[in-house]
Parts: C-alpha cells; structure tokens; sequence
C-alpha cells in the first residue's frame, strides 16, 4: 500500500467472482474513506520470467523524490505509451532484460518482453492504445499511473504500478479491466472522476 495526501492506494489478492489481482484507490476526508475505485483482473500463472502478478518489491523508499518520480511516471506515460514515442524508452527503461521486471503475465522482462509482446498485439491487428491519463499517485519509489485506453480492441482502464530506482523505471504491476457500456452501471459515477 502507498499514500498520497488523501489518497491510499492497495495492491491487492482478491476472490471476488474467482481470483483476481486488484488495485484499490481511496480517498478519506477526515479519518474515513469518502470515495473509492478498483481495477481488477484475473489472477494468471507466472509469466515467461517466473513472476507472477503480485510477487516483488514491497519496500517504499525515496521517500524525497516522490514528485521527482511521479513527475518521471506521468512523462513516461505521455511519451511512450500515449504519444508512442519509442526512440525515447531509454530515458525512461534501460535496455539489458535485468534492468527492467515485467509482472503483466503476458509479458517477459525488459524492453525485449515489451517489444514482442507489443508486435504480437499489432500483428493481430489489435494495438494497444493509451488515450487519457486520469491520474498519477505515488510514495517514494511507488508511483501508480491510473489511464484510460484500448486493449483486445476493448475500452479499459490500465492501472500500472511502476517501482523507480535512480531516475529510471525498474519494475511494473498492471491490471487491464474493460469498462462496461454505461447502461450497465451501477451509479452514475464512472470508471475515474479524480
């Protein structure tokens, strides 16, 4: 779990209709939660490089370069994976596979995993398409990037965890969840509204 002002963000196991891995986001006013949201999406085997979607780091450090770092993330968000501007990554991801650790279970680790399985996407003629970044939370090291895009030619919304180390992203946690039509909702609340 990471904070962020009024906000506390969970990584968490679920079972709630099977098991899941899932992302909570609240936000309290004065000691209680007033809002929440929630991405989840079915728990996997271990992925090509043996992690699975909630294995890893847990340890919240930097805890002075927090802006630093979700400054970093959003960048990241708008350069590479919005705007797709590729000749950029390594100022975000540094090239060997160890330097970079995918838990997606449908990825392998570094920007070799990420380049197959993005080519996989497009040769299906199924991109995956970042379209509005909603909001960017973050604790030291941690920074959760909350987005809205298309995926499997789907309209979702892609909470990614990413860990930083020295200015560089090193680690990522997502979950993929489609959004349903808006005469299925609940409440008229929407998937965002930060």
């Amino acid at each position: 779990s990471l904070q962020d002002g009024d906000y506390v963000v969970t990584h968490t196991e679920y079972n709630f209709f099977g098991p899941k891995a899932g992302f909570d986001v609240f936000r309290f006013e004065e000691g209680k939660i007033v809002e929440h949201w929630d991405n989840l999406q079915e728990l996997m085997p271990k992925n090509a490089s043996g992690h699975t979607q909630l294995d890893g780091t847990t340890i919240i450090t930097d805890l002075d370069k927090t802006e630093v770092n979700k400054a970093i993330v959003a960048d990241f968000v708008n350069t590479i994976l919005m705007n797709g501007d590729m000749e950029k990554i390594n100022q975000f991801i540094d090239n060997e596979d160890d330097a970079y650790l995918q838990h997606n279970p449908n990825i392998a680790d570094g920007l070799s995993g990420l380049s197959i399985a993005l080519g996989e996407l497009t040769k299906a003629n199924m991109p995956m398409s970042y379209t509005t970044n909603h909001k960017v939370l973050g604790e030291g090291n941690f920074v959760l990037s909350i987005s809205e895009g298309i995926f499997m030619n789907k309209h979702v919304a892609f909470y990614d965890l990413f860990r930083l180390d020295d200015g560089k992203i090193v680690e990522h946690w997502d979950t993929i969840e489609a959004i349903p039509e808006k005469l299925e909702w609940k409440n008229s609340n929407g998937k965002f509204g930060f």
